[in-house]
């Protein structure tokens, strides 16, 4: 099995090609004004348009307005959606895309039954739960929280860096890692060589 990578938050067109062409398979764009990672549509219509054949594009709202989301599927044209929020399952369903769901993870909440509602999504993305904060904090959560079996392709994100990675991938054996902070420079700049280091962290886990 190879788990596959998303780094997400990138802001520009030329580190959204280095992470592409270091092997990333998705990049995230954050249609999120509070974030720091916040991209405009022409922007990310410019990072989307410019990756090669089979890398994602992924835009991520969070509990947006639908006509938000619509205007940004019809200029972007993204590969797949990412909800942050608290969004429905109908919310999610109703713009006809393949989408992700994230949560935020805290003691308590049962997390097979949270996917269960979500069983269209592609996969669910399973974050760290900080008060006030939506995702991109560069916290992790307990792994020993994450079910065994889960009914949708686990996803996991939350304090990600090169040093951790690796041994994330082996407690947890995800679909995918999702990395925002733990490549940067600052919020919303990619550091290359991180970047590098973190794919190379992702193969490093079965070996």
């Amino acid at each position: 099995m190879r788990t596959r990578i998303k780094i997400c938050g990138l802001t520009q067109v030329e580190a959204a090609l280095h992470a592409a062409y270091a092997g990333a398979d998705a990049i995230g764009l954050v249609f999120y004004p509070p974030s720091p990672r916040h991209v405009e549509i022409a922007q990310a219509r410019e990072i989307a348009q410019a990756l090669p054949a089979f890398v994602s594009s992924v835009v991520l709202f969070v509990d947006a307005d639908a006509a938000e989301v619509q205007t940004v599927i019809e200029q972007v044209r993204p590969s797949l959606l990412q909800f942050h929020g608290d969004e429905s399952p109908v919310y999610c369903r109703q713009f006809k895309l393949p989408y992700i769901k994230a949560v935020r993870v805290r003691a308590g909440l049962d997390l097979v039954q949270y996917a269960t509602r979500f069983d269209d999504a592609q996969g669910i993305l399973l974050d760290a739960f900080v008060p006030g904060e939506a995702g991109g904090t560069g916290h992790s959560f307990d792994w020993a929280l994450i079910p065994p079996v889960l009914p949708l392709p686990l996803i996991l994100s939350g304090g990600l860096d090169a040093q951790n990675v690796a041994a994330a991938i082996q407690q947890t054996r995800p679909w995918a890692v999702d990395v925002s902070s733990g490549v940067e420079i600052s919020k919303g700049i990619k550091d290359a060589a991180k970047v590098v280091q973190f794919i190379q962290e992702v193969s490093n886990a079965y070996r």
